[in-house]
This record gives structure tokens, sequence and C-alpha cells, in this order.
């Protein structure tokens, strides 16, 4: 099937690594036009020079730490230079410090947590809306996690993506009249394929078992249905599916875990 994604301008935040990485990679294939944002700009170009070879129309770095106040903002502002306007953008920069709840005290952590997986998305999100609402139409795909319906020790990190689920559901409520759709993937967890794939400020560039050990990763299999990990590349499916103008032209304000079963929200 036609997705109808060649040729749309789309904007990937967290766009250098793993997930974000993978993403880029399934609008390239499509033929869309992709800015790639993220705060690693080495990665990032990398990344770039990938989507080309994937054959995408064209790919851009925007180069931002999303927890500064207007970065997430200009960048859909220069998706909007380059191209004129935004089909869909896609939240997915996100950082995770675990911790269980009752130790996981520092201030400061959680509000570059907050900062970073919310309130950028908040911003990129209100940016995007007007020139969608002028084109009466568009995308906004969030990426959460299952952590958002609670999981040990993601207290904080699964309170921030439970705020990107509301914030999602909302926006499909208010916007739809426009023409704009917004919904939310739910990744399960996803181990990066290789060292290509992640970046030197990527949570997973000190290693798997900085995040997840083997016994941590093997307790998730045996709790997931389909006795299989996550992969980039499954998230991408995901997110062009609910991008696209044709395969999903009538979804909006849902919620998809992509996590072999382990979560069913």
């Amino acid at each position: 099937m036609d997705l109808g994604l060649a040729g749309a301008r789309v904007l990937v935040t967290g766009g250098a690594s793993n997930i974000g990485r993978g993403i880029v990679h399934g609008f390239a294939a499509e033929g869309a036009r992709v800015a790639i944002c993220d705060l690693d700009g080495e990665q990032a170009a990398r990344v770039r020079g990938e989507a080309l070879e994937r054959g995408a129309a064209a790919a851009e770095v925007v180069q931002a730490d999303l927890a500064g106040e207007g970065a997430a903002a200009r960048a859909v502002g220069r998706v909007l230079e380059l191209w004129g306007g935004i089909d869909a953008l896609v939240s997915n920069a996100g950082i995770s410090i675990p911790g269980f709840i009752a130790e996981h005290t520092d201030r400061t952590q959680w509000q570059r947590t907050f900062e970073v997986n919310l309130f950028a998305a908040i911003e990129g999100t209100q940016a995007a809306l007007a020139p969608m609402r002028e084109a009466g139409a568009g995308a906004l795909v969030y990426i959460a996690s299952d952590a958002a319906f609670g999981e040990i020790r993601q207290g904080v990190y699964g309170a921030s993506k439970a705020g990107i689920v509301a914030l999602a559901r909302t926006t499909a409520k208010e916007h739809g009249r426009h023409g704009v759709r917004a919904n939310v993937v739910c990744p399960g967890l996803v181990i990066p394929q290789g060292p290509e794939a992640v970046g030197a400020t990527s949570l997973w560039a000190g290693g798997q078992d900085a995040i997840f050990n083997e016994r941590q990763v093997d307790h998730m299999l045996k709790a997931t249905p389909l006795r299989r990990l996550t992969t980039a590349e499954d998230i991408a499916g995901a997110v062009l599916w609910l991008a696209s103008p044709a395969a999903a032209r009538q979804v909006t304000g849902q919620v998809i875990s992509v996590s072999g079963g382990y979560a069913m929200p």
C-alpha cells in the first residue's frame, strides 16, 4: 500500500539514535523529506547520510537541546523555512534515569526529564499546529512508553510519558476538526542493534548494562507474549502507519503499544 508519504515534510526529534534513527530510516524509505533534530549533531549527520542512501527526498540536521525553552519551536520553524510547511511531527526525544520512586529524589533530574520528555513535546505541538491547521491536515505522532502505565524504577520517567498520552488525546479532540490527527506509540524495550545506532549523548552510550542487564531483559521476555524484543524498525512501522494520510486517515487519539504484548493499553 502506498502510504502517501513521498515528499512529506517530517520532523523527528531525537532522530539520531536507536528508535529515532529507525523512524528516520522508515520515512526515508518512503521518499519523505526528513529533518533530524538531536542534541548530537555528529550522530545526526551520520543518520542524515543514511537517510539519503535509503531514498529520502531531502534530509537535514537540526541540532538542538530540547530541554531549552524555545528549542522545539525553533526546530519546527526550521522545517517551515526549509519546506514551507510540516506534514508530520514525531515527538521522540526523551531521556530516562531509572530509580525507585522512594529513592529518586534529585529534583534537577526530574526537571530535565520533564523538560525533554514532555515540555518539548508540548512546545513542538504548539508550533506545528498553526501550519497544520492552515493546511487542513497533519499528523502528530508521540513516542511515549509502556512505563506510562506503571513500571518498577520508572516512576518519574513514566509520569512524564503519561503526560504525553494526555497531551496527544487532548490535541486530537481539540484539533481533529482542522484535519490534525494525534496518536501515541508506546515502545517495548528496544536495544540498539549496534554501535552505529547510538551517539555519544544517547542514554545507551554507556552500554546496555547501564540501562537493562541480561537478567532484566530475560524477565521482560518471559512476560512478553511474543517472546521477542522490539526493534527500532517495529516502532518505525507503527509511526509510519499513524503518520500516513492514507492508511490512518481515520485514526486519532489512540495509544498503541508496540511491545510484543508486554503492555496492552
